[in-house]
């Protein structure tokens, strides 16, 4: 499903160049979840948005579900982040005087998704993450949880190839993070793939493979013994 062929990215610093990724090397098949760690400045937000397509790498090949990622104008990598990708996001970045519907069916409306269907389908996935009853609130109206389900319901509305998600408990409280984690890991069992940027350790665990990131290289990649989020909740 994705992968990553010795990726090299540098940003200019006045002067100086900041060599960020150092020839990182992986690949994740259909239907895994795999947690990201590191520090702060170990790449991971870098590599994160390489794979969401918001930025390019210096060199080194990326190839998702079998197409290769490479020389992207503005226009195409956005269609190409809508047909693949959904995004779940620490902040959750939700359009705060949109209802919950309308801020699940919104990457609907950009893939010019007929208005009866996006509305069906932003039900059907509010529905999926126990928000029905919600679904014409507000954001200012919801808990910091209850966003953040609004924000997965979003992801998966436009059903994508995978799924990003970057600190998707940081915002969080323990209790309420496990509830997301809990929704993640069900969400993975139908089968979607599923990249997780933490630094909390708990919540890698409730992955099925950790990939640390260290001074821009992989230090280590690891299969764990998944940890299921239900036990907590």
């Amino acid at each position: 499903m994705i992968e990553i062929k010795d990726l090299h990215k540098s940003y200019k610093m006045g002067s100086n160049s900041l060599h960020v990724l150092k020839g990182i090397n992986f690949t994740a098949e259909a239907g895994e979840l795999v947690a990201i760690m590191g520090s702060s400045g170990s790449g991971k937000s870098t590599l994160l948005n390489i794979l969401g397509m918001l930025d390019e790498a210096d060199s080194g090949d990326y190839t998702l579900d079998g197409v290769p990622i490479k020389n992207l104008n503005e226009t195409k990598a956005a269609k190409y982040r809508n047909k693949f990708l959904g995004f779940i996001f620490q902040s959750f970045n939700l359009i705060n005087y949109k209802s919950a519907m309308e801020n699940v069916a919104l990457p609907l409306y950009y893939q010019k998704i007929p208005r009866k269907e996006r509305q069906e389908r932003a039900m059907k996935y509010l529905e999926q993450v126990g928000l029905k009853e919600w679904a014409h609130h507000l954001p200012s109206e919801l808990s910091g949880g209850q966003k953040q389900r609004v924000a997965i319901a979003r992801a998966m509305a436009a059903e994508p190839k995978v799924l990003l998600a970057d600190e998707p408990t940081g915002a969080l409280d323990s209790t309420t993070s496990y509830e997301v984690m809990d929704l993640i890991q069900k969400i993975n069992d139908q089968g979607n793939t599923i990249l997780v940027v933490t630094h909390e350790d708990d919540i890698a665990h409730m992955c099925k493979r950790i990939i640390h990131l260290k001074d821009g290289v992989i230090e280590k990649d690891e299969k764990v013994t998944q940890v299921r989020a239900s036990q907590y909740v």
